[in-house]
């Protein structure tokens, strides 16, 4: 059983999800293979303006009742797609940290402490800091053309699921059931939709220990 968690490392949905992802994480250690890629965001996708992210920040806030606001002080007219986060992140895995510090530093530094994680400069050493990377390396890989490469074809997934919201999980099981969720950010629909997949998988398992495997064809 596998998840895959489609994410933009500056996505504020992305950042409320994360206490579910954590949860499932936990409940279904040793059942299911959790895994995260990025789905790079398009120009057109971030906010125009500081007051533009400071609206939809009200608005996600207030509907995950947290009990504080997001800072749009990452925002720079400037830059018209956040690349970099994204490629720091992602080349984070090219020095074995496959888990969630990375992603998690930047994206706490960017949405709730409004650090310009846009730039080379502040995302590598907070990601560095982070895993106890070294950043010559981390900056090295962040911009080369294989994780850039990487990047486009974990996006060119995403967009093949034909969703445009992050976050999305997409569920595979290994009898071939799959479940996609795009925008949710809470646990509960993902954890019983595991549960149902997890227990077809299990009478599956049943049926084969009693009677074997399907007969090949006559």
């Amino acid at each position: 059983m596998k998840i895959t968690y489609y994410l933009e490392v500056l996505s504020s949905w992305c950042y409320w999800a994360e206490p579910a992802w954590a949860e499932l994480k936990q409940r279904y250690a040793g059942r299911v293979d959790f895994q995260w890629e990025i789905a790079q965001m398009p120009a057109a996708a971030y906010p125009g303006s500081a007051a533009q992210a400071d609206w939809y920040y009200r608005r996600s806030g207030t509907a995950m009742r947290s009990p504080f606001m997001l800072n749009s002080g990452w925002f720079e007219p400037d830059i018209k797609q956040y690349l970099v986060p994204n490629l720091v992140a992602e080349a984070a895995k090219d020095l074995g940290v496959t888990d969630d510090r990375v992603r998690l530093a930047l994206a706490r530094a960017g949405v709730r402490e409004g650090q310009k994680v846009g730039r080379w400069e502040v995302a590598v050493p907070l990601a560095a800091v982070a895993a106890k990377l070294d950043r010559k390396k981390l900056l090295k890989l962040a911009q080369s053309p294989a994780v850039a490469k990487r990047v486009a074809t974990s996006s060119a997934a995403f967009d093949a699921l034909q969703v445009d919201q992050r976050p999305t999980f997409l569920l595979v099981s290994p009898i071939g059931d799959r479940a996609v969720f795009s925008g949710l950010a809470r646990v509960e629909p993902i954890a019983a939709t595991l549960d149902a997949m997890l227990a077809d998988v299990a009478a599956y398992a049943s049926f084969a220990a009693h009677f074997g495997s399907s007969p090949p064809p006559a």
